[in-house]
């Protein structure tokens, strides 16, 4: 099977998304892998990238080596630069670090965006400066626009090849399901959620988790586990104020993606905690690794953001004193390690609802008349 094939052949079936056009901003590895989906899926599919000399080098090997080598580009992929403009897109796909966002966003009027075209977030950050989740940072920069964001363990290579768990949400459905079904068509599972906010932050939660994951390793699962167990509570406590269902921490978009992050090898977060823990200071991370990092911009937000809010957040808090330095590692550990979680909130029974439940006191087996005063 081609890399150009879908991978179920139950996904011809899937009525086709006619002449609808889609434009991804971002030729990184994950931008490129989105693109490939698109085209496969069916829509009429545009990757940009930064430069004029990049787009020009990625139409003639049809191949994305720097990001995503090994994957060859579909013959029907359009490859331009984004200074090319946006006036034939259906859908617009911001492929960008979540600090990023509000800049790729100054291109959408000069670049003639129809007012029907939905924009579709694939970040797993905060936006700055005040680390808003991508899709509210979004609805405030361009009211009354469609928007929707994705989530899911997705990393590129594996996601071109064999497939990936996507989660597709969007506070209208039928946006959520018709671009849901386009990557369903490409060959990957994709589920529909109408909880952007929820999904955004189960990705900034696994960002974060997975970090921690990496600083912790050496001292032990139990650290390691700890971390990331203490740092998704704190960030749920913060998504329930803001409405986000408990799904969307605990599926695909969360743990699932969590599970992803800390098994894959090339897992850039992961990493990343591994070189802090060996004493790299953060600035010197992302050329280590030759890619950007989401969690080191994005930690030190979440963690100011969940403070505002006034949500206990000691784990997420000192992580990001971690990566700024101000902490060291056996202090972050030591933290970890003695933290406690807020005390759990016990559900008290009805008046009554007790008594009318247990076994009457008279009769083991629960038969018999009832005891006196019950």
């Amino acid at each position: 099977m081609s890399d150009d094939e879908p991978t179920h052949s139950r996904t011809r079936s899937l009525p086709s998304p006619g002449g609808r056009r889609a434009t991804v901003i971002g030729a990184g590895s994950f931008g490129t892998a989105l693109a490939v989906l698109l085209a496969r899926g069916g829509l009429r599919a545009t990757l940009q990238s930064r430069t004029e000399a990049q787009a020009a080098l990625l139409a003639t090997t049809r191949e994305n080596a720097a990001y995503l080598p090994g994957v060859q580009l579909p013959a029907q992929l359009r490859i331009e630069p984004s200074s090319a403009g946006l006036r034939r897109a259906d859908y617009l796909f911001l492929a960008v670090p979540s600090k990023e966002i509000l800049n790729a966003l100054s291109t959408i009027e000069p670049g003639g965006l129809g007012r029907r075209a939905a924009v579709v977030s694939v970040a797993k950050g905060r936006v700055p400066p005040r680390g808003e989740p991508p899709t509210i940072a979004l609805s405030s920069a361009l009211p009354g626009r469609r928007l929707a964001c994705i989530g899911g363990p997705a990393h590129a290579q594996e996601m071109v090849r064999s497939g990936a768990g996507l989660v597709l949400a969007s506070t209208e459905e039928g946006l959520a399901r018709e671009l849901a079904q386009v990557f369903t068509r490409a060959g990957v599972v994709c589920e529909v959620s109408h909880d952007p906010i929820g999904v955004e932050l189960a990705g900034a939660a696994k960002n974060a988790a997975a970090l921690a994951t990496g600083a912790t390793e050496a001292q032990g699962p139990n650290a390691a586990g700890a971390a990331a167990g203490h740092i998704f509570a704190e960030v749920w406590r913060y998504a329930e104020r803001l409405g986000a269902r408990p799904e969307s921490m605990i599926g695909l978009a969360g743990t699932g993606d969590l599970v992803a992050t800390a098994l894959a090898k090339e897992s850039r977060n992961r990493r990343a905690g591994e070189l802090l823990a060996a004493g790299v200071p953060a600035g010197e991370i992302p050329s280590r690794i030759g890619h950007a990092v989401e969690a080191l911009e994005s930690v030190p937000l979440l963690a100011h953001t969940l403070q505002r809010a006034g949500v206990p957040a000691p784990v997420t808090g000192a992580l990001g004193k971690l990566i700024s330095g101000e902490m060291p590692l056996a202090e972050w550990v030591a933290l970890v390690r003695a933290t406690v979680p807020p005390p759990a909130r016990w559900m008290r029974p009805r008046r009554g609802l007790w008594r009318r439940l247990r076994p009457n006191r008279g009769d083991p087996a629960g038969g018999g008349p009832p005891a006196a005063g019950d």
